[in-house]
Parts: structure tokens; C-alpha cells; sequence
């Protein structure tokens, strides 16, 4: 994940630059880097290592004035974190400039082919070889940047976002986009860029979706997009959702805690927004759901443990087989599609690669497709059949939180719905169904506002090297995501098992000290999971414990947190709000 940030127009673009890669920070911060260009000067590149502070602390001791300039923030996936693997990237002779999100697979068959026409290379970047192949199409054919930058595209395989700045074209700024999130911003002043669209409310009040294979150029008074044919592509701008403007983190210490404090709400107004007079509605067809004989579960990441966790639900209440399978993988793999089956997408952003690969590749199989996404007009939300949109709001925090939690209440609601339309419940079954997740912000909210006991825990755990969860059925599903919250937060070794699994070699990891967590939420596991809890004991293993109020889990463990009672099926989104503050504290 890194951003990008543009800007063609009449306003000094350095500010506009640093205020927009402080807004994308949080997609990377290992390096920042700007380049700006006009009819005068000579580019002026500059970046640096670290968090944009040290970028701003050199451009202070530099007297620059453009109008042109793009920006980069980066999270390292090809290249170590280094001034040299930083962005923007150049040709040469700086003919060439630009920054690129994504990945190109194919970049050691291009860097060889760039070598043997005379280029060399100072990075460890796939990022700075598309860069130098556009350069190199440029001064090939002479046809100007969009035959180039089309030349360029169609070779490189993989995913990108890129701004470019050419030395013949000084007040413009070109891009183009495939699989990597891509915004153009109309303004008062002039026009900008970005892959994100928090880095354009303070500028803009409408933005152009780029889609995959086009590219285009912005100028001070315009925008023009262009097809791979090199064709004039008309585009209308869509107004920007009001609730992207409030992105600022407030009172608060970090976006983290800010989102994870927000979730009672979010989590009520996605509720709200499809049970109305007890009826749940996702303008979905009928039909569909009647007709349904197999469910596929594509996501990745958090995405991904919410899938899980739905697919016990939905097989439980409905007898559909369900199969759920990290997107990347699913990529790669081949089986028989059941026709009559349906493909549920989860993304928050709408715009994950994976994830909408697996999309198409459900499409291209003749599978039905519905996307659960946070983010209207994305990708994955134009390109599927049908859409059930979370109201989590603009999520900052790389570690999803509410985005999350509204992902589950869409699944509950629809496995509710499917098993109703199926016959497979009665009106007081889904009707008690509908009452119980109707608590679920009340219960949220008593957890958030008694967080003490978490902050001890979090005093004890933070010196701990290794962290295990267990649990079984759905609570294995949530070990999952509780585990992934605090390694990617905490950068502790944590992982999650399957609490049957640990006598099959896992338990030789259980030495004297180490921290396991057992999730306990399910009457039909219980008994199973509190024998596993005693064989880690027996290990001098230290046991932190998660269970509802109807479970006495303090002979079995050494520290307790009891969370509300509610049905099994839902217990998740209840278990996960101590863990995601447990994982915030650390």
C-alpha cells in the first residue's frame, strides 16, 4: 500500500503536495519523496527516508516555487526501505518522472530488455523500470505520452497507479491505472491526483473515477482521459460523499482507537440502513437467494476472518455448502463452480488486487457475484452483479477495525435472510435473530466503557514475544483476526490455531510463560475448548481467557475477560472489541 498525490493549477504546489501525503501516510511510511517541474526550472526531486517529517525538515531548506508537482508515500514491497528505492523515480536523464503503486510481475524480463537498449539503474524497484520502459517508448516512436504510456502498459503485467511528469509537457501531469486505486480531482485552481480521495476533500468537492487500462492528463483547466486505442474517453465527476470530509483523527491519540470507539455507531447504522419494520432488505432478487445451492466466500486479510466466520453461520442455519478461500489463492486454483452458486466478495476498500482478480474469475466462470465493500463506486463495486454496501465511514487506520465489525452485520443479515427465504427458519427464529443483533452496538459500547481491565492485560502482555489464540468453530474464525491484529499492530510473533489441532505438534510450543488466549463464546464447543485450556496448563502455559458471562472460566485460566451473553452465531462481533483494544494498548 502507498499513495500518491498531484497537482496542476495556479496555488504554489508544495503545500499541496505535503498536505496530501500527510493524509496518505497512513497507506506507507517507510519514504517520502516529491518531484515538481515547470517551464522555467530544471526538476527538483527530493526525498527522503522515514516519516514524512524528515521530507518536510529538507524542502524548508530549499526556495522553491512550482505549480506542478507530484508526491509519493511508501510502504517497501519491491526494494528494502532506502533513499534510493524511494519515489519519484526517473529516467535517465530525467526526461521521465513518476510515481507508481502496485506491483509489476513481469519486471526482470523488462529491466533486461531496458538494459540491453542502454539504460541502467541506481534502485531496487520494479517501480523505477515502468518509469524508464515509458521513457523508453517515448523517444522509440515519438508519438507523444499516450502512445507511450499505452506501449507501456500493455507489456507490464501486474497492478499500477501512476503519476508522470514529462520534460516536453512541464505544466501536466499524466497517469494511468490498472488493479491500484486511481482519483482525479476537479478544484477551484486547478486539477489533482490521487489514490486516495482523503487526500482530495480539502481540495476538491467532485472527483473522476479512473478505471482499469486508461490513461489520461491534467492540466490547470482540464482533465482528458484516453482509452488503449488512444481514444477521447467523456467522463461526468461524482460528487463527493460528505462523510469523506471527516477524516481528521479529533481528540484522539491515533486513527486506530478513534475507529475502534466508533464502531457502536457505524455498526448501528448499517444495521438501520437494511432492517426496516423487522424486515431485512438488501434490494437483492428473490430468486437468487431461493435458488441458491452453493456459496463462495473471496477476501482477504480481515475481510477474509469475517468470511469465516459467516460461513459456519450460513451452513449451520441453512445446510448450503460454503467454501471460503483467501483470494490470492483462489487465483491459482481450479475446481467446478457450482452455476447455481453465488460469489460474495468482501473488500473494504472495494479496490483489493486479489480480490478482484477472484471477481473476474468467478465472472469468466459464469458464477453470480455480490461485492460487501465500504467504499461506493469502487471496483469490485462497479464490476459485481450485485452490491451490499457496509456504512463503516472512511477508514483510516491500517488496521481495520469498524469496517470489520460492519462486514459481519452484513453477513449475519444476510445469512438470516437466505435462511428465511429458504424455509430453513421460522418468523420466531428470525425474528429473535433480528432483536439479538439489534443489541450488539449496546453490548459494543458496555465493552468500550470498561477498558481498564484490557490496559492491565495490555501491561502484561507487551513484554510477551509469543502469542497464541485458540478456539474452535467461529471462535477459531475470530482467533484468526485477533491474531492478525496484534502482530500487524504490536509486530509480536502471534498465531491462531484450531483449539482441537494443538495436540497434532503445536504444543510443543507451549513453554513455561507463554501467553495463549482461549475465545470461548460457543455452548456446543465449551466443554472441548476448556480441555484444551488444561492441556496448556498442564504446560505452564499463561491462559488469558475470553468468554461470555454464562461461562466460570477462572479455575482454567490466569486472567479473565468476560464479555455480554448473546447467541453463538454473533458472539464475534462482540469477542473482537477487547482484543482489537488489547492489540491498540500493546
Amino acid at each position: 500500500m502507498c499513495g500518491i498525490i498531484g497537482y496542476v493549477g495556479k496555488s504554489e504546489v508544495l503545500p499541496i503536495l505535503i498536505n496530501g501525503l500527510k493524509k496518505l501516510e497512513y497507506r506507507g511510511y517507510d519514504s517520502t519523496g516529491i518531484a515538481v517541474r515547470n517551464s522555467i526550472d530544471n526538476p527538483i526531486v527530493i526525498k527522503s527516508n522515514g516519516k514524512i517529517d524528515k521530507l518536510i525538515h529538507k524542502i524548508n531548506n530549499k526556495n522553491i516555487e512550482a505549480h506542478t508537482g507530484i508526491g509519493h508515500t511508501r510502504w517497501a514491497t519491491h526494494g528494502k526501505p532506502s533513499l534510493y528505492n524511494a519515489h519519484p523515480h526517473h529516467s535517465d536523464d530525467y526526461n521521465v518522472i513518476g510515481c507508481h503503486n502496485g506491483i509489476i510481475e513481469n519486471y526482470q524480463e523488462l529491466k533486461e530488455k531496458l538494459l540491453n537498449n542502454g539504460y541502467s539503474f541506481y534502485s531496487e524497484t520494479d517501480s523505477e523500470i515502468l518509469i524508464k520502459l515509458i521513457d523508453y517508448y517515448c523517444k522509440k516512436y515519438k508519438h507523444g505520452p499516450v502512445d507511450a504510456i499505452n506501449k507501456t502498459v500493455v507489456r507490464a503485467r501486474g497492478s499500477y497507479a501512476i503519476a508522470i511528469m514529462f520534460k516536453d509537457y512541464p505544466d501536466q501531469i499524466w497517469f494511468a491505472k490498472k488493479g491500484s486505486p486511481l482519483i482525479v480531482g476537479k478544484g477551484v485552481d486547478g486539477y489533482y491526483l490521487a489514490s486516495d480521495i482523503t487526500a482530495l476533500t480539502d481540495y476538491s468537492k467532485s472527483v473522476y473515477y479512473v478505471e482499469d487500462y486508461e490513461c489520461g492528463v491534467i492540466k490547470e483547466d482540464s482533465v482528458t482521459f484516453y482509452d488503449l486505442n488512444g481514444d477521447i474517453v467523456e467522463k461526468q465527476p461524482i460528487t463527493i460523499n460528505p462523510e469523506h470530509l471527516l477524516v481528521d483523527k479529533g481528540n484522539y491519540p491515533h486513527y486506530m482507537i478513534k475507529e475502534i470507539e466508533e464502531q457502536p455507531s457505524v455498526i448501528e447504522k448499517t444495521i438501520n440502513k437494511y432492517v426496516k419494520d423487522n424486515n431485512i432488505d438488501f434490494k437483492l432478487p428473490t430468486d437468487i437467494l431461493k435458488s441458491v445451492e452453493e456459496i463462495y466466500i473471496y477476501a482477504c486479510g480481515s475481510a477474509y476472518h469475517a468470511g469465516l466466520s459467516a460461513g459456519y453461520m450460513i451452513e449451520e442455519l441453512t445446510g448450503i455448502n460454503v467454501r471460503v478461500e483467501i483470494a490470492s489463492e483462489f487465483r491459482y486454483r481450479n475446481y467446478n463452480m457450482n452455476k447455481k452458486g453465488l460469489a460474495i466478495i468482501i473488500s473494504q476498500s472495494g479496490e483489493t488486487k486479489d480480490t478482484y482478480e477472484a471477481l473476474v474469475k468467478c465472472k469468466n466462470n459464469g458464477i453470480k457475484t455480490l461485492s460487501i465493500v465500504n467504499v461506493k463506486r469502487s471496483v469490485i463495486a462497479r464490476e459485481s452483479d450485485y452490491n451490499i454496501y457496509t456504512e463503516a465511514g472512511p477508514e483510516i487506520s491500517v488496521a481495520t477495525t469498524k469496517a470489520y465489525s460492519c462486514q459481519l452485520i452484513v453477513l449475519y443479515l444476510f445469512a438470516i435472510l437466505l435462511a428465511k427465504e429458504k424455509h430453513d427458519i421460522d418468523n420466531d427464529k428470525y425474528n429473535l435473530y433480528l432483536n439479538e443483533i439489534k443489541e450488539i452496538p449496546n453490548k459494543v459500547s458496555s465493552i468500550l466503557a470498561n477498558k481498564e481491565k484490557v490496559q492491565k492485560l495490555a501491561n502484561i502482555l507487551v513484554a510477551k514475544h509469543d502469542i497464541f489464540f485458540i478456539g474452535r468453530g467461529i471462535d477459531y474464525a475470530l482467533c484468526k483476526e485477533a491474531s492478525l491484529k496484534l502482530k500487524e499492530i504490536t509486530y509480536i510473533h502471534s498465531e491462531a490455531y484450531p483449539a482441537g489441532e494443538l495436540k497434532h505438534g503445536t504444543i510443543s510450543l507451549i513453554q513455561d510463560g507463554v501467553a495463549v488466549i482461549a475465545i470461548i463464546t460457543s455452548p456446543s464447543i465449551y466443554e472441548k475448548t476448556i480441555s484444551n485450556m488444561i492441556e496448556v496448563k498442564s504446560r505452564d502455559g499463561s491462559i488469558i481467557a475470553i468468554a461470555t458471562n454464562n461461562y466460570n472460566v477462572d479455575d482454567c485460566s490466569k486472567y479473565q475477560i468476560y464479555i455480554p451473553n448473546i447467541i453463538d452465531y454473533f458472539a464475534s462481533s462482540i469477542a473482537i472489541i477487547p482484543l482489537q483494544l488489547l492489540a491498540y494498548y500493546i
